[in-house]
């Protein structure tokens, strides 16, 4: 088994493998997540939410996806019918490519790449191209501007996201999410966590994660109050399913990356009890709860506010951050606190 691992074809076969258990783990995950969202809702608003497909009504995301698959396609008749479907199916598959460098526990990642959190940034950026050419290839004026809001608010949202995660290799010295993970295991606990040494971008880094996925209450792209659900409102049946799907995958994502950069990835909070995925994915599920939370209680924003907090308030706290930990990492402020690096020699 060993020699035919090591052919080519064994290797493709092995590649294959890991990345078609990865997809369908967090395809099935998402389905949960999905159930779990609507009961957080229901709860803040007094009412039972999905409680009737299978037991608890835990079942009700894969009838609602049932449903998607066997509804008719409709396709307007001024569409561009080439570019009307490679949107949805490029919204779906950039989000499930990102998760090819995301490690689940020491040496459980499908490519240990160096420059791991550039590739994110590679990918995450080209999600918005999804968007745009399904409002455009729509041939309608609400989808249209829907599309544009989201250029826009992405792009926005993406430069004080990369500028707080630059903070964060500044005190690494590494773009792997291990190396991120493990720079952050000290005698300290939970303490030595990036939450603490980063702690004013922890709070900016998961508002900009809300509008980057257009998450409430900066869901300006799919505001069905002026824009008639936005972007996909022309959308029917597989393809509107896969822009939620794609949707959903990426809230999951940087619930991901909120885990790995700042709440220590995999490792144990709890002195004695040993490191695993099981943490990561507590983790990541709180992270999740907090988003479901913001979507239930937090009014939604103005499209000028949203732009106005991005541009005036997020872009120069987080440069500012930049160069405040370059600093105390540069003269090693309380040892190794900001410069990680430093530790092991």
């Amino acid at each position: 088994m060993a020699e035919f691992l090591a052919t080519p074809f064994g290797t493709f076969l092995l590649i294959l493998g890991q990345c078609l258990l990865v997809t369908v783990c967090i395809l099935v995950a998402l389905a949960f997540l999905m159930y779990a969202d609507r009961k957080v809702w229901a709860a803040v608003q007094i009412r039972r939410g999905p409680n009737v497909v299978g037991p608890f009504g835990l079942l009700q995301s894969f009838a609602d996806f049932l449903k998607y698959i066997v509804k008719e396609i409709v396709v307007p008749a001024g569409a561009d019918k080439a570019v009307y479907f490679i949107a949805p199916m490029l919204s779906f598959i950039l989000p499930v490519i990102a998760w090819a460098v995301i490690p689940f526990n020491t040496g459980w990642v499908i490519s240990d790449i160096n420059v791991a959190i550039l590739y994110i940034f590679a990918v995450s950026s080209l999600e918005v191209y999804g968007v745009i050419m399904g409002g455009w290839a729509s041939n309608s004026k609400y989808p249209f501007l829907g599309s544009l809001r989201s250029a826009a608010q992405m792009i926005s949202y993406e430069v004080s996201l990369g500028l707080i995660i630059i903070g964060v290799i500044i005190s690494t010295g590494s773009m792997n999410f291990g190396a991120i993970v493990e720079a952050q295991k000290t005698s300290y606990g939970i303490f030595g966590w990036y939450w603490l040494p980063h702690l004013p971008m922890v709070a900016l880094f998961f508002i900009s994660a809300l509008a980057e996925t257009n998450r409430p209450p900066f869901d300006l792209p799919e505001a069905e109050s002026e824009l008639v659900a936005g972007y996909q409102v022309e959308y029917s049946s597989t393809p509107f399913l896969l822009f939620m799907i794609g949707e959903l995958m990426a809230v999951v994502l940087m619930c991901a990356l909120v885990s790995l950069l700042f709440l220590g990835g995999w490792l144990s909070p709890i002195p004695g009890l040993p490191d695993g995925v099981l943490w990561l994915v507590g983790k990541m599920l709180l992270c999740f709860f907090i988003f479901a939370m913001v979507k239930a209680i937090v009014p939604r924003y103005r499209y000028d506010q949203l732009m106005r907090i991005g541009w005036k308030v997020f872009l120069p706290m987080s440069l500012a951050w930049v160069v405040i930990v370059a600093f105390l990492a540069k003269y090693e402020v309380l040892g190794a606190f900001w410069a990680r690096w430093t530790m092991g020699g």
